[in-house]
């Protein structure tokens, strides 16, 4: 099989199994106990606080663990919204190009009376900074806009997001969904000026069902999940100590190999991108090439449909994607492709194929051939 679907989740490394093994085996003590098992776990527990902090550019007491991204997204905005209300501030900007976490917690929070508005991106895959300018003001509560985009890759400009909101909505709390980010971006650097950051452990060699949101104002949040106060009262329940441990030791594996990683996947990737624009005509890539991370390579191929190519790829072993993976299945064209004024056939034209740390020399040789050979029988048929 060859897996070129990296955004939706990656094999976990062999530093997170080795790290997740113990606490799955021999160490069943609950973090929140007082006697030797239970300090076992809560002394894990806590060393994880300390990597995670360490590689994101925070302090420890500001990592709050979760069960994954999409509850991280929820709990930074929601949480942050509900907290702030009584302040008079109402109003959550975000754009279109998000993922759906984002979206349905802020719908949520547009059902129940705030004012949220959703900024549009530019047909290279940024968000239109102009537009999201004209929906900030004195009463914005929060500004979400992630860091690097889940279906094109695309990195999104945080610097200048920061001074926008900073000199227009002074009050105005700064999210990012980084989900997408840790495994191509210096997370210290990155996210800088953000108060409340999400990740989630599967996109960077972890486990799938733990995440962190990092709450770096230390601001006030409503929590979700209600009960014994642990992780500083913003998310109770016995915390996932084997999950987490694994989290933080694909973090730190993450963080230390990143820069050889990056040019490694890099180069692979536009290995798989020269093919096969030399072996197929008709074919365009989506989003501007220059800002997109090392692991993304989204492209357009006028004849196929998305979906009918990835039925036929997956006959031949080769794993990719036509969007995020929380939209599999769907017969409509992504959110994010139309967001970008790309035209409906286009969309639904477009294939994302993502590489990551286990990704092979020898995959992109055999993916090009699939894919050319798979393109070219649907178009056969087509005609």
């Amino acid at each position: 099989m060859i897996y070129l679907d990296h955004a939706a989740s990656t094999p976990m490394r062999p530093e997170a199994v080795a790290a997740m093994l113990p606490y799955l085996t021999e160490h069943a003590g609950n973090p929140s106990g007082s006697h030797a098992a239970s300090r076992i776990a809560k002394s894990a527990l806590e060393q994880a606080r300390e990597d995670v902090a360490a590689c994101l550019g925070c302090d420890a007491r500001e990592v709050i663990f979760t069960g994954g991204g999409s509850e991280a997204d929820n709990l930074a905005i929601k949480g942050a919204a509900w907290a702030r209300h009584d302040e008079g501030l109402d109003g959550v900007v975000t754009t279109q190009i998000e993922h759906k976490a984002v979206l349905g917690a802020t719908h949520r929070l547009a059902k129940e009376g705030f004012r949220v508005e959703h900024a549009r991106a530019t047909s290279d895959g940024i968000v239109d900074l102009d537009e999201l300018s004209s929906y900030l003001d004195e009463r914005t509560s929060l500004v979400s806009v992630m860091t690097v985009n889940n279906e094109t890759g695309i990195v999104q400009p945080l610097g200048e997001l920061y001074e926008l909101v900073r000199a227009q909505s002074p009050h105005a709390l700064i999210h990012t969904d980084a989900v997408q980010a840790p495994q191509w971006l210096d997370m210290t650097v990155a996210t800088a000026g953000c108060d409340l950051v999400s990740i989630s452990g599967h996109k960077f060699g972890g486990p799938k069902g733990v995440g962190v949101l990092v709450n770096r104002s230390r601001t006030d949040l409503v929590p979700l999940i209600e009960g014994g106060g642990h992780e500083l009262g913003f998310r109770a329940g016995t915390q996932n100590v084997a999950g987490i441990v694994a989290l933080g030791a694909a973090l730190m594996a993450t963080h230390e190999h990143r820069s050889e990683e990056t040019i490694r996947i890099a180069g692979m990737r536009d290995e798989l991108q020269s093919g096969l624009l030399r072996q197929l005509n008709n074919i365009a890539l989506n989003g501007d090439i220059e800002r997109r991370v090392a692991g993304f390579l989204h492209v357009a191929i006028a004849g196929v449909e998305s979906e009918t190519l990835l039925v036929a790829l997956d006959v031949l072993g080769v794993c990719a994607a036509s969007g995020s993976a929380c939209s599999s299945g769907a017969i409509d064209p992504s959110h994010v492709l139309l967001a970008m004024g790309m035209s409906r056939e286009r969309a639904l034209s477009s294939v994302r194929f993502s590489l990551g740390w286990a990704s092979t020399q020898p995959e992109m040789e055999q993916a090009m051939l699939g894919v050319a050979d798979a393109v070219t029988r649907l178009r056969a048929v087509a005609a």
